[in-house]
């Protein structure tokens, strides 16, 4: 028997409970894992509360992001062995696999094996946001040196990740947030600059920053009405990525700016990177390499026990982090 945490039905964070269940043995292509430490990300309370791109099927269990120790191994697998320290790399549905447990089953082709300067709580903190900012800054984007990306929300952390990533390539990480109150944090964590949207006019602080020129991209998941001043200052040939619905209203686009600097405007999701295999491979390279090396490393606000994860789930609610949430068992 293992505790998972699952909900009965959708709701607030109270809906959250722990439940005591026989997890089966892994299948063909799975690992078991004796889970250490559980990353906890917007996707969950959007899932929990019904609004997610998916219905959950009652008792749901949730959870994309896990580390901890190799329990078992399923048939077919064959580059791990039971003992060694791993990560899951959101790569499933919900409706496959779901990882707030003391004992899970994930897909072999979602595990890694984290590089050993990395505590458990740092490796369940790493996947989501690192794979999340890669797949459109750099496989789809191609970032490059020199160049400047407008990063909103970048106090959350695919926000901070994606600062880390631009600075790991030599571009300008330019942090967009609502007001000044995190500004100090955000300078700390590797932006250039930052911009305070409800506080300053962005057309003019991007066009000062850019020479005139406009920002290269930018990564944004909110959307709504502001969008039209983001679109306002890229560059000729820019790339906007909508990776989030945090402001669930229509984007304001104009024609003018679309035509007239030839823009993109592409809606992007983690797993178009961890559905190919290929894409994924990539991701992980690239990010071990930023491990590694020390130019990548997770921002953890804070940790609560796997007794309290209503209360994690709360604190993500108020948007109050600076970085990762994290749940220790």
């Amino acid at each position: 028997m293992s505790r998972v945490i699952r909900f009965h039905r959708t709701g607030g964070p109270e809906v959250l409970q722990i439940d005591e269940v026989d997890v089966p043995a892994p299948g063909s292509g799975e690992i078991q894992i004796r889970v250490k430490a559980l990353g906890i990300n917007r996707a969950e309370v959007m899932y929990r509360t019904g609004q997610y791109v998916i219905e959950p099927q009652f008792p749901a269990m949730l959870g994309y992001e896990a580390a901890g120790t190799v329990e078992q191994v399923g048939p077919g697998v064959t580059h791990f062995a039971v003992g060694d320290a791993v990560s899951v790399v959101p790569a499933f549905s919900f409706a496959e696999y779901g990882l707030y447990g003391e004992l899970v089953n994930a897909p072999a082709r979602a595990v890694v094996k984290h590089p050993e300067a990395l505590s458990f709580a740092e490796a369940a903190a790493t996947w989501m946001q690192f794979v999340t900012a890669y797949g459109a800054l750099i496989e789809l984007g191609a970032l490059q040196a020199g160049e400047v990306v407008l990063i909103r929300a970048a106090s959350s952390s695919v926000g901070l990740a994606a600062i880390q990533i631009a600075n790991m390539v030599g571009a300008t990480p330019v942090a967009l947030t609502r007001t000044g109150d995190k500004r100090q944090a955000l300078l700390q964590a590797g932006a250039a600059t930052v911009i305070a949207t409800q506080e300053q006019d962005l057309v003019k602080e991007v066009t000062a920053i850019t020479g005139g020129q406009g920002a290269r991209m930018a990564f944004d998941p909110v959307g709504g009405p502001e969008v039209a001043q983001i679109l306002k200052v890229l560059a000729n040939h820019g790339i906007f990525f909508q990776y989030g619905a945090l402001d669930s209203r229509d984007i304001p686009v104009s024609v003018m700016d679309l035509l007239g600097k030839h823009l993109t405007l592409k809606g992007y999701q983690l797993f178009e990177i961890t559905g190919d295999d290929a894409k994924l491979e990539r991701a992980k390279a690239f990010i071990n390499e930023g491990l590694a090396s020390g130019k990548l490393r997770p921002v953890i606000d804070r940790t609560f026990a796997f007794e309290d994860m209503a209360e994690a789930h709360r604190y993500m609610e108020s948007n109050a982090q600076v970085g990762k949430l994290v749940v220790i068992l």
